[in-house]
């Protein structure tokens, strides 16, 4: 690279910082670190754990992005200077650590503007994320359960905590649905991209003639309101079922009835939890999950929108998937919006999801761009 590529880059990514200084509203989340700190000096901010550990994770995030455009420019700033002291033969003889430097300025600029992707009101939240076998029989509930492996293994790679709320097993193998909490900044804006039916096809170790099959297993995921209060729910609107839990747990599971089913009559909308360690808990747990689905049900004042808010789809089957899985007769992962695929299926079952999320969330930017 000569002298005067380099400051043209240089002058490019200037350009971009100044476009992510207002993308990602550096002010504002400055002002935000300085309020939320403030609130963690207070002397009961530890009484209660829960929200304080809510306002930490906050905090955390939204210091990291500060800090991490302020690096980007410091080094940058660095970068300028420099070259604007050099002359060819000084540049020349650095040529290989200036480039290595401008190389790692862009791939930190990179990173970090993709964090801008993330600007949806919901974005930052925690979130609910499920995944319900579909059409396949057996076949489709182990799908879901190597489903479930997948994401398990994806959220270890990022800085989340996640609680499994609710499973219902399969007898002979596999799940018919799952639930997990995921908490953690901007949680729900990585995952919802993907909600959708996720399509199999291998040879199924099921079938006794070794033919292949096709399989079904949607996901859904929506996000944890913070706001809630404004949802009030009549006694009389609510059905609530128990049953007894068939996860794994301690003694209180597969004793009591203590897991919670309640379907709330006038949307149709129905939410479980069978995790925490009494049916009161449970209760207190589902209600706080359906009164976050209600609450965005208002919030998108759609009534058609409930479905795929509840996560039930038309038909969790051929035509309706976001992304296919073959294993056989080739490998290949494929995401049927963004066009993103590779062929090594096992590093992506093994959760390597970074890649296509990161490509849902431009090719996300650009419908919203386009309007559509």
């Amino acid at each position: 690279m000569e002298l005067y590529e380099m400051r043209q880059h240089l002058e490019s990514i200037r350009v971009r910082l100044s476009e992510l200084r207002s993308s990602l509203d550096i002010a504002g989340l400055e002002a935000s670190v300085k309020a939320l700190n403030e609130k963690t000096l207070a002397p009961d901010f530890w009484n209660d754990s829960d929200a304080a550990q809510s306002i930490m994770v906050e905090l955390n995030g939204k210091r990291e992005s500060v800090d991490a455009f302020q690096e980007i420019e410091s080094a940058y700033q660095d970068l300028r200077d420099m070259l604007e002291l050099l002359d060819e033969d000084e540049f020349m003889a650095s040529q290989k650590e200036l480039t290595e430097e401008l190389e790692t300025v862009e791939r930190k600029l990179a990173a970090l503007a993709k964090k801008a992707l993330l600007s949806g009101e919901y974005d930052a939240n925690d979130c609910y994320f499920s995944i319900h076998a579909g059409s396949g029989g057996t076949e489709a509930m182990d799908w879901a359960g190597m489903l479930q492996r997948m994401y398990e293994r994806w959220f270890q790679t990022k800085d989340w905590k996640v609680s499994l709320t609710d499973i219902n097993t399969e007898e002979t193998g596999g799940i018919k649905s799952v639930q997990f909490e995921v908490k953690g900044y901007n949680a729900y804006g990585y995952c919802k991209g993907e909600k959708g039916v996720h399509r199999l096809v291998r040879i199924s170790p099921f079938d006794s003639q070794s033919r292949r099959h096709t399989s079904f297993a949607s996901v859904d995921v929506y996000p944890v309101l913070k706001d809630i209060g404004e949802i009030q729910i009549d006694e009389k609107d609510i059905k609530v079922d128990t049953y007894r839990s068939t996860g794994a747990g301690g003694q209180h599971v597969n004793t009591t009835d203590s897991a919670i089913r309640i379907t709330h009559l006038p949307t149709g909308v129905v939410v479980t939890c069978q995790n925490e360690r009494s049916q009161i808990q449970n209760r207190a747990k589902a209600m706080e999950i359906l009164v976050s689905k209600l609450m965005q049900i208002k919030e998108e004042e759609h009534r058609e929108k409930i479905a795929d808010i509840q996560g039930s789809y038309k038909q969790i089957a051929w035509g309706s998937q976001i992304r296919s899985y073959v294993f056989q007769p080739y490998t290949l992962v494929k995401d049927h919006r963004t066009g993103e695929e590779t062929g090594n299926i096992e590093k992506v079952m093994n959760g390597d999801l970074d890649p296509f999320v990161d490509a849902y969330l431009n090719w996300h930017a650009q419908q919203e761009a386009k309007g559509e």
